[in-house]
């Protein structure tokens, strides 16, 4: 990924938060959503995860409630720094790493049962890049071991191109904080997200403005990068039927080794 998408989080990793409405019961929620598409899909009981899109932790704390071992990496450092004291915190044990979604050379365990990619990070990649990150997903799974992805609803989006999103407004009076995101269209198929966090301390409001690149990544396009990985049996789950807030892709490692 490039310095700028780098900057992005780096800069977002101590505000994160301020996006939710309540972090926490977001944290409970998503985990829960996402325990029960992995029970649905390799049956219950603890499995061996590794997120390579982590953040400060939103998912991986998750499931680390569940009883599930976990790994997460991230290319920020302030965003597994940040991760790293949420998970200690909470009193749980979570190796976190520095690592690039594309290659994920500086994690040594193979043989994951689960490797996820939420939140909308493939979308960052230009079409070399998903194809590095898939082939190293890949490489990271056991045999019969699933990959879960989400991103944006890009098939519709291109078409509606919107350009705000928002604003949602949470807190107390006196903590209120807005949270809204404007969309800059480079062209057909890219857009500079604008996010904008205007929060009140202390009588007086303060607005934080992190600016970021994505592609709009097409569900049949990362469905088609995905088999070119050895990835199959590729199903795609929208919001209504998960209960996530993104379409998920689920993609399975074959359980026949490829000659």
């Amino acid at each position: 990924m490039n310095d700028s998408i780098l900057d992005f989080y780096d800069s977002l990793a101590p505000y994160y938060h301020l996006i939710f409405e309540d972090w926490d019961k977001s944290i409970e929620r998503q985990g829960a959503i996402l325990n029960s598409l992995l029970e649905a899909q390799l049956g219950a009981g603890e499995r061996k995860i590794l997120d390579c899109a982590c953040g400060i932790g939103t998912q991986a704390i998750g499931l680390a409630r569940r009883g599930h071992q976990v790994v997460g990496s991230d290319l920020s450092v302030a965003a597994v720094e940040r991760a790293r004291r949420e998970a200690a915190g909470r009193g749980l044990h979570i190796s976190f790493l520095v690592s690039d979604m594309t290659s994920l050379a500086e994690i040594e365990e193979r043989d994951f049962d689960v490797v996820l990619a939420l939140d909308n990070a493939l979308p960052h990649l230009a079409p070399e890049g998903l194809k590095d990150a898939v082939c190293a997903v890949s490489t990271k799974l056991r045999p019969g071991g699933i990959f879960l992805a989400s991103t944006r609803d890009y098939d519709a989006l291109m078409r509606e191109r919107p350009t705000v999103q928002g604003p949602s407004f949470y807190g107390e009076a006196g903590e209120r904080r807005i949270v809204h995101q404007v969309w800059d269209w480079i062209d057909g198929e890219r857009y500079a997200l604008h996010m904008y966090i205007t929060h009140q301390t202390d009588g007086h409001w303060e607005t934080h403005h992190f600016v970021s690149e994505y592609r709009c990544l097409q569900r049949g396009e990362l469905s088609r990068a995905l088999a070119s990985a050895g990835l199959e049996r590729i199903r795609w789950l929208m919001p209504d039927e998960s209960g996530f807030y993104q379409p998920i892709v689920v993609a399975r490692k074959s359980e026949v080794p490829i000659a």
